[in-house]
């Protein structure tokens, strides 16, 4: 059971050339698009010579009956614990068991460093904290990769392994928005970025060419490398929620944890946060770091009916209400936020009515082509005096939007000591005597 991430590398560590299994699908969920695929066979290796099926999700009961599955392997991210079980259930009632594979058992052992960005949720703030590690890292004379969590929503074999050092390379291989936005980050700083399918492939490859690698994780999922040091982001704004797996296993692994987001969270959301960090994980050094939004052009904003569009993932399967986007519109005293749900194109109607937890607010979906024409569409259509683009990657590289335009970016600020610097002395030492 996966989202075109996890699902593939628990394959490739687990069950790729071992006999003693027989892997008879994969099931597909989160992600839009991704089913009605077949996990190549240069990719699944030389038991499946006509490659794996990967089924919708909705189909699973079925599958586990007629396929006479016995066990069912849980493989993606972001999941509240409640509902992890409610699969577990449905998997046990249908007749299989329900494995969860661990980090001991998927992790791979690199040869140099590595640093691990991970987070309890989605939209923490794992991308600025990424960039900032790299930033410290090369001020030391270091040379750093970054190795991003996986989104192989395209062509897998095309994808097995995929190097970008500039933003041409995003166009040449077709990048969805979702990829940009974690890519183009990295890239505008001067860094290089490895993701893709087959991560012992794209480990091998990069561990001989860097002195430290920097694990940017996806959703709050571990790393697929054997990390050196864990940093792992806890969202203020989220304190009280319950647990989300996998993120409290991160909690309790962690060597750092990083509070996120204290320019715009309560008092009380921080108190709560520290409580939780302190009764989780107490053995963990606590960083405490700010995210201020800065926006290009604030005086726009004031008195006009504004159309926010923010990071996709952040929204849904993440949860959030808002993002930064909000929180400048608000600040410069924008007329009003504009609903674009009574404009919403094509599979962005489909979105609001599976998130109904969505404000004022448009999430940049863009997982393929006709998600990003729907997307386009719908800003078109909207009827405001400005959009507010606060997501990671610039969309004006990728749509053409014909109204007035704000670029909303953030990174990452240190609030007291330890820093950010502090916590990564170890590896950076480690790494030069290496």
């Amino acid at each position: 059971m996966g989202a075109a991430g996890r699902d593939f590398h628990n394959f490739n560590v687990l069950f790729r050339g071992n006999p003693d299994y027989r892997v008879v699908g994969f099931t597909a969920a989160q992600i839009p698009n991704i089913d009605d695929r077949v996990y190549p066979p240069a990719l699944a290796g030389a038991l499946y010579p006509s490659g794996i099926p990967i089924h919708a999700e909705q189909d699973l009961d079925c599958l586990i009956r007629t396929q006479h599955v016995e066990r069912v392997v849980f493989s993606y991210s972001d999941v509240s614990h409640e509902a992890l079980m409610h699969q577990a259930s449905r998997v046990m009632a249908a007749g299989a068991d329900f494995w969860l594979a661990g980090p001991q058992s998927t992790m791979l052992p690199a040869k140099k460093p590595v640093v691990s960005i991970c987070a309890t949720r989605t939209g923490a703030g794992k991308s600025p904290v990424a960039r900032r590690v790299v930033s410290i890292l090369k001020h030391e004379g270091l040379r750093v990769a970054t190795v991003r969590h996986p989104m192989s929503y395209g062509n897998l074999e095309r994808q097995a392994v995929q190097r970008f050092a500039a933003l041409e390379d995003l166009d040449a291989a077709s990048c969805s928005i979702e990829e940009r936005e974690e890519y183009e980050p990295h890239l505008a700083q001067g860094g290089t970025v490895y993701a893709g399918v087959d991560y012992e492939r794209i480990l091998r490859e990069v561990e001989d060419q860097v002195d430290v690698i920097v694990w940017d994780g996806g959703n709050n999922d571990w790393s697929f490398f054997v990390p050196d040091l864990e940093l792992v982001l806890v969202d203020p704004h989220r304190a009280g929620e319950p647990p989300y797996f996998p993120g409290e296993v991160n909690l309790i692994r962690a060597d750092v944890v990083v509070l996120t987001k204290l320019d715009t969270a309560t008092p009380e959301q921080v108190d709560a946060a520290r409580r939780s960090i302190e009764t989780v994980n107490p053995r963990a050094a606590l960083v405490e770091t700010a995210m201020p939004p800065k926006v290009d052009h604030p005086d726009r904003i004031t008195g006009r009916r504004v159309l926010v569009v923010e990071d996709g993932p952040t929204l849904t399967h993440g949860g959030m209400a808002f993002g930064a986007g909000c929180l400048v519109a608000r600040r410069y005293e924008a007329g009003c936020l504009v609903d674009p749900r009574p404009y919403a194109a094509g599979s962005l109607n489909r979105t609001f009515l599976q998130y109904p937890h969505l404000g004022p607010l448009l999430p940049a979906m863009g997982y393929g082509p006709e998600q990003v024409r729907e997307l386009e569409e719908t800003i078109e259509r909207v009827e405001c005096d400005l959009v507010v683009i606060a997501t990671p990657m610039d969309l004006r590289r990728l749509i053409r939007i014909t109204k007035p335009t704000v670029r909303v970016s953030y990174d990452v600020e240190d609030r007291r000591r330890p820093t950010l610097t502090d916590v990564m002395q170890g590896v950076i030492d480690r790494a030069k005597q290496s």
